[in-house]
C-alpha cells in the first residue's frame, strides 16, 4: 500500500472513530431507555439505507425466504439494522446495560446441565449467533457465577477496536482476539474447567458446506472439534430481545450430544435456524452467510 493510501486510510479511520464516539457520547446524555430507542431508530432509518445494509438483507432473504411478503421484507430491512444499532449502544452503555440485563430470566433444558458443569468445574463451549445481543447472555451468566471468556474479530479501525474491546471487557472479561495467540489463550482458559463463548454463524472460507436455512453455507466445525477434544459440553445459548426493545430472555438449550464434528455442527445450525425463523428481525441478515456456497 502506498503512503498516500496509508494516509487516506488513517484519516478515514480517524473520522469514523470520531463520528462513532460523538454519536455514542450524545446518546449517553439521554436516559438509558431513550438512548437505546434512539440508536435503534438511527440504525433503522439512517444507517441501514445509507450504509447499504438493506440491499444485503434483501439479497439474503430472496435466497432463503423467497416467498416472504414484500411488506415483511421492508419491515426486516428496517428492524435488522435497528437491532444491530441497539446492541452496539447497549454494549457501550456499560453499567446501565449490566443493571438492565443481569436480571433477565433464564429458560431452557440446558440450564441445569450448565449449572452442574459450573459446580463440577467441567469445561463448557457455549455457542451463540449474531442474534439479539449475545453480550446480555454473558452478563446474566456472570451474575450466576458462570464467567464466560469471549473471542472477537479485531476490527480494521484500530481506535474503534480499542474502544470496543474495552467495552466488552467491562461487561464480562476476559475476551481474546481471534488470532493465534488469542485462540491459545481461549483454549487454556477452557482447559482450566471453565466456559468459553463462540459465535457459530459466520461465513468461513474453508468451512464445511452444511445446510443453513435451506441453502449450503460454509460453516466452521471448530466449536464441535474443541468440545470433543476437551471433553466439554457443547451448549447453544441465546439472548432473545423482548418486545419492549430493552429486556431479554436467556435461552440455554440442551447440550449437543458428542458424536462427530459434522453431526454436531449440523445440530448447531439447526438450533440457530429455528431461532432465526421464530424471530426474523433479530438476526444479522447483513452477513454474507451464503458466499461461495458451491463445492470447489
Amino acid at each position: 500500500m502506498s503512503q498516500a493510501s496509508d494516509t487516506r486510510t488513517s484519516w478515514k479511520h480517524w473520522a469514523e472513530d470520531r463520528m462513532t464516539a460523538a454519536l455514542l457520547g450524545a446518546g449517553r446524555l439521554l436516559p438509558y431507555p431513550a438512548r437505546i430507542a434512539t440508536m435503534g431508530w438511527i440504525g433503522a432509518h439512517l444507517i441501514g439505507p445509507f450504509a447499504g445494509l438493506r440491499k444485503r438483507i434483501r439479497k439474503n432473504l430472496a435466497l432463503v425466504a423467497p416467498d416472504l411478503p414484500e411488506r415483511e421484507v421492508a419491515r426486516l430491512c428496517r428492524a435488522v439494522p435497528g437491532n444491530m444499532a441497539r446492541a452496539i449502544a447497549e454494549t457501550f452503555s456499560g453499567d446501565a446495560f449490566i443493571a438492565r440485563a443481569q436480571h433477565s430470566p433464564i429458560e431452557g433444558e440446558g440450564w441445569p446441565a450448565l449449572q452442574a458443569a459450573r459446580d463440577a468445574g467441567r469445561p463448557v463451549v457455549l455457542v451463540t449467533a449474531h442474534f439479539g445481543n449475545y453480550d446480555a447472555a454473558r452478563v446474566v451468566l456472570r451474575a450466576h457465577g458462570c464467567d464466560v471468556a469471549g473471542i472477537y474479530m479485531p476490527m480494521a479501525n484500530p481506535a474503534f477496536n480499542t474502544r470496543y474491546v474495552a467495552a466488552m471487557e467491562h461487561i464480562a472479561a476476559p475476551v481474546f482476539p481471534r488470532d493465534r495467540a488469542g485462540l491459545a489463550g481461549l483454549l487454556k482458559y477452557l482447559r482450566q474447567g471453565r466456559m468459553i463463548g463462540l459465535v457459530a454463524d459466520h461465513y468461513m472460507a474453508h468451512g464445511a458446506l452444511l445446510d443453513f436455512m435451506g441453502q449450503p453455507a460454509r460453516t466452521a466445525l471448530s466449536s464441535a472439534e474443541i468440545a470433543l477434544k476437551n471433553d466439554a459440553l457443547l451448549i447453544p445459548l441465546y439472548a432473545i430481545r423482548q418486545p419492549d426493545g430493552l429486556s431479554f430472555r436467556i435461552r440455554v438449550e440442551a447440550p449437543v450430544p458428542h458424536s462427530d464434528p459434522v453431526t454436531m455442527t449440523k445440530a448447531l445450525n439447526a438450533s440457530v435456524e429455528a431461532l432465526v425463523r421464530a424471530h426474523m428481525d433479530q438476526w444479522m441478515w447483513t452477513h454474507r452467510r451464503w458466499k461461495h456456497n458451491q463445492p470447489r
